[in-house]
């Protein structure tokens, strides 16, 4: 069957049991923050690549990783112990989405485009969207991450590693946030060898929809605090 066709700012998307095998549920709509929202809040979130229409995804195993036992590698731990890096949180929100949307050695083009840029720099504007960069002694940045937070969940969109390990030392100051605020789960959507080396697993999709519907209403963590400073490794 295929993927159902949604209008520009719907109010409500297709159940994501009629997602097919490969997670695909629907396609049209826009990417304006209050469909993001509503997306997000459904288990849904967009990819697609250059010249497509906007694709929809619920997959069946869904992605996911559990801060409270997040392990970093023994290499990890002994990158971090260098203090080598300082971290912040939302200092530069769109410009980490742009080095994620750099050109990569592995991959010749990226989904993160313009319109997914302004969507999601909205909604860091209105504070659901937040980043963590990592800066080297030179002061530049160096890697990053970005994604959605929702009630106590965090939905993980991107990273980015200019230097050895940057992206993830990101991921690990990540961990440490969402495992102070107790947030049960960050979303990594799909697996792949990287996140999964990162401790990431796959859950069925009626147990992470189960987990959303209930988190997603939980009131929010106060990000401000940790916008205000400057955090160094190890932390």
């Amino acid at each position: 069957m295929p993927p159902a066709l949604i209008p520009p700012r719907p109010l409500a998307f297709p159940p994501v049991t009629g997602a097919d095998d490969d997670g695909l549920l629907a396609m049209g709509g826009d990417l304006h923050p209050q469909t993001l929202r509503l997306a997000y809040s459904s288990g849904i979130f967009p990819w697609y690549n250059p010249g497509w229409p906007i694709l929809w995804w619920s997959p069946d195993p869904r992605c996911v990783i559990d801060p409270s036992s997040f392990i970093c590698s023994r290499s990890l731990k002994k990158r971090l112990k260098t203090g080598c890096f300082t971290l912040t949180v939302d200092k530069c929100f769109t410009q980490v989405m742009r080095l994620c949307a750099a050109p990569r050695p592995y991959a010749d083009s990226t989904w993160i485009n313009e319109q997914m840029i302004q969507g999601y720099s909205e909604l860091h504007r209105q504070g659901l969207a937040h980043s963590v960069e990592v800066w080297n002694p030179s002061g530049e940045l160096v890697g990053g991450l970005y994604g959605m937070n929702l009630g106590r969940l965090f939905f993980g969109e991107s990273m980015f590693s200019r230097e050895t390990d940057a992206s993830k030392v990101a991921f690990a100051f990540l961990m440490k946030l969402c495992a102070d605020w107790q947030f049960p789960l960050v979303d990594c959507q799909l697996p792949n060898d990287h996140l999964m080396s990162l401790g990431a697993f796959t859950i069925p999709r009626h147990d992470f929809m189960n987990v959303l519907n209930t988190q997603r209403h939980q009131p929010p963590p106060d990000w401000r605090p940790v916008q205000a400073m400057n955090h160094s490794t190890p932390f």
